[in-house]
């Protein structure tokens, strides 16, 4: 009975300290959420405290103008950055769990230098390399597309070793039941490995979604007309030298969380279970 309790309480105070980090995690947006309704330049001049954080005084005009910028341009940008983001995510799940399965199921000359160079380009950050990629951009004639934007974030070193990982973890018994069968290496991957990985799918697509969603200085570099621009970029053309238009600014960054949110959301459920049998051999 004492363990009981003990245990109890225990659970007890767990469930409290995470409710009050999650409150305290949640601070923020709520106060994106609040000032999107009042003046943009009322969050800059008293910053978040308690009494910012009371609902009063709100109202929603300043929606209306965040979809008439230079002629709905903000829907534009916000086009950009889904389509990017579902081309990028979607290629680099497949591609990069393909690449995993043959790493983690094939034993050629190699391999281990293979597996290496993927670990070692984790480390790379992705400052170092983007002089020689916008120099290949260039020549290959994909500056100013969105093709040179996610053609190369499509495989990612990160995403490799997750995959390859998690796939180490598959039997060895279902694999070679289904070569037994006739199957061959592709209907394999398809048929056994992709319907026992959706918790590593889904930790890796919200983890590539917030990536292609959020990335700045790679299309930065790429991108040259406004009408292709991603939302953090036309975000970004809103702080001029000549003025900043907070008002919409806020509101554009709150209506960008969306997206994000209802990823997480759609892939929750699987989310911790990828992460930990990603992370755990056997």
């Amino acid at each position: 009975m004492a363990r009981i309790l003990h245990h109890s309480r225990r659970a007890f105070v767990k469930y409290i300290i995470l409710t009050l980090l999650a409150l305290l995690y949640l601070v923020p947006l709520y106060a994106l959420t609040l000032a999107a309704f009042r003046p943009g330049r009322d969050l800059l001049r008293y910053g978040i405290t308690l009494k910012t954080l009371i609902p009063t005084d709100l109202h929603i005009s300043t929606f209306k103008g965040l979809y008439t910028i230079r002629d709905g341009i903000y829907i534009t940008w916000f086009g950009n950055s889904l389509l990017l983001m579902l081309l990028q995510t979607s290629l680099a799940l497949f591609l990069s769990s393909f690449v995993a399965y043959g790493l983690s199921l094939y034993h050629f000359k190699g391999r281990k230098v293979v597996t290496t160079l993927v670990i070692f380009l984790m480390l790379v950050p992705i400052q170092i390399l983007i002089l020689p990629l916008y120099k290949l951009m260039i020549t290959v004639k994909l500056i100013d597309t969105f093709w040179g934007v996610f053609l190369p974030m499509i495989v990612s070193p990160f995403a490799i070793f997750f995959f390859k990982q998690y796939i180490d973890g598959v039997p060895r018994d279902l694999i070679d039941a289904g070569r037994v069968d006739g199957l061959n290496e592709y209907a394999i991957f398809f048929r056994i490995v992709v319907p026992i990985m959706p918790p590593a799918f889904s930790a890796m697509a919200i983890f590539m979604s917030m990536q292609s969603w959020n990335n700045f200085l790679w299309p930065l570099i790429v991108l040259r007309t406004g009408e292709k621009f991603t939302l953090p970029i036309g975000l970004n053309t809103l702080l001029t030298p000549y003025g900043n238009n907070y008002d919409l600014l806020i509101i554009g960054a709150l209506a960008a969380t969306l997206p994000i949110i209802i990823v997480f959301i759609f892939f929750q459920r699987y989310f911790i279970a990828g992460l930990t049998s990603g992370g755990v051999k056997g």
